[in-house]
């Protein structure tokens, strides 16, 4: 059974000092109407999947097909480096509009995708630093998009402190998904860009949702939806974040009042298994979100066995927030639930 906390922040929020995350999606669209490749993804009726799960309703934003990369994160890395390209574009040349700049980032996967495809949309280099457990079909990919690709360390943590190393030591950008203190322009940008998947979402639902269930790692994904939700539709969605439970970042932090740094081991949610949260995404959060939750590595596998039953083939991290309600989070026989397919099942 998930582990459940209810918010006691909600409404007002922890004091981080720090920024809290963006809303409005319109900025975002304008940039993408720019972007051949850029077309909205489905949101899919899923009526068995509401049965197991015991819930009224399920639909599902279907992330798998986004830009081509498999995953919501085309939407982040790719947005922020847009947002450069446009302060520094001349004469309508978009192709050279960075060439010289390099950004380097850390990442599971799916986020140097983005920054791989941003930077070489724009004439910038890509570094991708990945840690010895990312599966080398990801570094293949980020190798046929153009970006070069380091190993460093046996963790996101790591590989992540190797990026922030080589950004100083060469003069490139770091572009991260997460934040801290003294780091958000970026990763906020990076965090706008989801509010597209938002907004769609909100364009697609027949009905607003009761229940906005929202899988998280460092929090981007989630704080970005929620913080659009409550723009569009109020206080009326329950909103419910979902995490490993060998990597309860959020989960921590809003018990703690304060930004925790845990520890685990390795999940099989590998894009989800982040130690730390994002200030930003936790600022939000915890003024947003009505309840955290945390998942087993079994309960993750076994909706992605579910999934993969009624072609909805994804992973452990793809199926978070479905896993939660598989295995017996109650959210009641008339709960109208969005949900987020955030990944394609390739490599798990």
């Amino acid at each position: 059974m998930p582990t459940l906390q209810r918010n006691p922040w909600r409404g007002r929020g922890i004091d981080l000092d720090c920024p809290l995350p963006l809303s409005d999606a319109g900025g975002v669209g304008r940039l993408l109407a720019r972007c051949p490749a850029h077309q909205p993804t489905p949101l899919l009726a899923a009526p068995e999947l509401a049965a197991r799960a015991g819930v009224g309703e399920i639909w599902l934003k279907d992330e798998r097909g986004r830009m081509g990369l498999g995953s919501f994160k085309a939407l982040g890395a790719a947005h922020a480096i847009a947002r450069d390209a446009a302060a520094a574009v001349r004469d309508d040349t978009w192709p050279e509009a960075l060439t010289g700049r390099t950004y380097v980032a850390a990442s599971a996967g799916n986020h140097g995708l983005s920054v791989a495809a941003g930077a070489r949309l724009f004439g910038a280099d890509a570094v991708i630093y990945l840690a010895e457990t990312v599966p080398s079909a990801f570094a293949a990919r980020l190798e046929a998009k153009g970006a070069r690709v380091v190993r460093a360390g046996a963790d996101y943590e790591a590989s992540m402190a190797a990026a922030a190393d080589a950004a100083k030591a060469n003069g490139w950008t770091l572009l991260s998904d997460s934040s801290w203190p003294g780091y958000f322009e970026l990763p906020r940008r990076v965090m706008e860009g989801y509010l597209q998947m938002a907004a769609e979402a909100v364009e697609q639902m027949p009905q607003p949702p009761t229940h906005i269930v929202l899988q998280a790692g460092v929090g981007g994904l989630a704080g970005a939806v929620a913080a659009h939700a409550r723009l569009v539709w109020g206080d009326n969605p329950q909103i419910v974040i979902v995490e490993p439970d060998a990597a309860p970042a959020l989960f921590a932090s809003i018990a703690a009042g304060a930004s925790v740094v845990t520890e685990g081991a390795v999940s099989n949610m590998g894009r989800l298994d982040c130690k730390a949260p994002s200030l930003i995404a936790l600022a939000g959060l915890s003024r947003d979100a009505d309840l955290f939750v945390t998942i087993s590595d079994a309960e993750a596998d076994a909706a992605v066995a579910v999934l993969e039953q009624l072609d909805l083939a994804s992973t452990p991290s793809g199926g978070a927030g479905i896993a939660a309600l598989l295995a017996g989070l109650d959210l009641g026989a008339d709960a109208r639930v969005l949900a987020i397919l955030s990944e394609g099942a390739e490599d798990g």
